[in-house]
């Protein structure tokens, strides 16, 4: 433990008020014996608590003596019935020490609570730390269990039997880009591979078309996983039976007809 660790653990106040317990006590003295600054600071200690108690002792009412002294069986000032002289007995000692050892265990109870208290804070710190990493890892964990859902997804896309896959190549404005459809036989349902399909700018979205009887046909807007990092393969609208399909950039929200450039192109 560092110098400056020991010195703010409270274990120097509690040795001082002699409410540390065997062992503290003993770890405690190794301190003092193995760094001169320890053994100052507890000097240090001890007369800021003799100065504390000193400087805010209030004295007790004379009944209030009377009553505490009849328990410690003490004599109080007697009344001498000669010449109406008075003798007493002082206690300003005793008054002095109980005062000391009064502000001596109010000081350590507020030691204790700032012990305590500093030592339920780190416990709270901990818990903290421990919740959130615990969060971070449930996190982790369902956003693996997701991509493990899509990936699952896309290949029983990929593998059905029923699957009839498209290439699209790119076109003059873009010509190393290029997707696949997936068209399914037994139901129409059309997927997109957009992949290698280059980020669209800002404000704008690819927006597929199927051929149909030598028209396009809106086939939906093509979107951004939910992190917005990759594509994944997702479903368009199906067309019953289409020539061929193609892919074009166009304002986001997409158009009724293709207004802006073709990027990739496929037949059946």
């Amino acid at each position: 433990m560092e110098l400056v660790e020991i010195i703010s653990s409270g274990l120097l106040e509690l040795y001082v008020l002699g409410i540390a317990n065997e062992q503290e006590s003993a770890q405690v003295l190794a301190w003092a014996e193995q760094y001169p600054e320890v053994k100052l600071e507890l000097e240090a200690i001890e007369k800021n608590m003799e100065q504390y108690a000193l400087a805010n002792a209030v004295p007790a009412g004379g009944l209030v003596k009377e009553k505490i002294a009849a328990e410690l069986n003490i004599q109080t000032p007697i009344q001498s019935t000669a010449a109406g002289s008075s003798k007493y007995i002082s206690l300003n000692n005793f008054w002095r020490y109980a005062a000391a050892a009064s502000i001596a265990l109010l000081i350590g109870s507020a030691l204790l609570n700032v012990v305590f208290y500093s030592k339920y804070q780190d416990s709270k710190k901990q818990f903290a730390s421990a919740v959130s990493a615990k969060n971070s890892a449930e996190e982790r964990l369902a956003a693996l269990e997701e991509s493990n859902r899509e990936m699952k997804n896309d290949m029983e896309v990929v593998q059905s039997r029923y699957s009839e896959p498209v290439s699209l190549k790119g076109m003059a404005v873009a010509p190393d880009a290029a997707a696949k459809i997936f068209w399914m036989k037994n139901t129409g349902e059309v997927y997109i591979d957009p992949n290698n399909l280059p980020a669209p700018p800002s404000g704008m979205q690819y927006q597929l078309w199927g051929i149909v009887d030598g028209k396009p046909v809106d086939g939906g807007l093509i979107v951004f996983s939910k992190k917005g990092d990759k594509y994944r393969i997702q479903k368009m609208k199906s067309f019953g039976k289409a020539e061929a399909f193609a892919v074009t950039l166009e304002t986001a929200g997409g158009h009724p007809q293709p207004k802006g450039d073709m990027y990739v192109m496929g037949r059946m």
